[in-house]
């Protein structure tokens, strides 16, 4: 088997497993939340193997240097050795804890009120002048 030189930047990103479907992996690129030193890259783009991409997906924005490249999708424990994660704690915590970074209401009470509104905004912000 020969080692590749270049593979398309949405079959890698399908093929490690980041995104689940290669047109997943596409409409992300086109959505512009695949990027390398801040220019948005396009699905066709070809991408070698030592770059450092960023990566937006649930919130948060990983940090992904390309160690190995594959064009053909390979188990979990085989796709980790092909990448690694150089993303910041701080951004991997934001998927511990969800509920800190948007609001969280019940389900079935409705929007605020007016009221409601008024108290939540003093209690993130005591600062907040009435």
């Amino acid at each position: 088997m020969t080692e590749l030189e270049k593979i398309r930047i949405d079959k890698w990103l399908w093929a490690v497993r980041l995104f689940k479907t290669r047109s997943l992996a596409a409409d992300a690129c086109a959505a512009g939340k695949i990027k390398m030193d801040g220019e948005s890259l396009k699905a066709s783009y070809m991408l070698k193997a030592g770059q450092t991409i960023q990566v937006q997906k649930e919130g948060i924005r990983m940090i992904i240097k390309v160690v190995k490249l594959i064009e053909k999708r390979v188990g979990a424990p085989l796709a980790v050795q092909c990448y690694e994660d150089l993303t910041p704690p701080e951004e991997k915590d934001k998927l511990k804890f969800p509920s800190v970074f948007y609001e969280v209401r019940d389900r079935g009470i409705g929007r605020p009120t007016k009221k409601d509104r008024r108290a939540i905004e003093k209690f993130k912000d005591p600062d907040l002048e009435e």
